[in-house]
């Protein structure tokens, strides 16, 4: 699981193996049990959480808004290698 970072005790990751075919772009953050899945393209969109409040995802996708570069440029070189 390449992790991108990690802020606050939250990590955002994905999977090495992200289906076949490869869904498209996104993140996964986990922070203990909690788990949230955000789509970065088109546009960034929630997919999916478990366990996160709407305070918490709201922060979160603002989070994956600041950092949406970084986020695709790691997942541009990891999956183009």
């Amino acid at each position: 699981m390449p992790t991108i970072f990690v802020f606050e005790g939250y990590r955002f990751f994905f999977y090495s193996n992200e289906g076949n075919p490869r869904e498209p772009c996104h993140i996964h953050i986990r922070k203990g049990e909690a788990l949230a899945k955000f789509w970065l393209s088109p546009k960034i969109a929630l997919a999916e959480s478990y366990a996160m409040s709407p305070k918490e995802l709201t922060r979160l996708f603002k989070i994956v808004e600041e950092n949406r570069k970084l986020l695709e440029d790691g997942w541009n070189e990891f999956f183009s290698a």
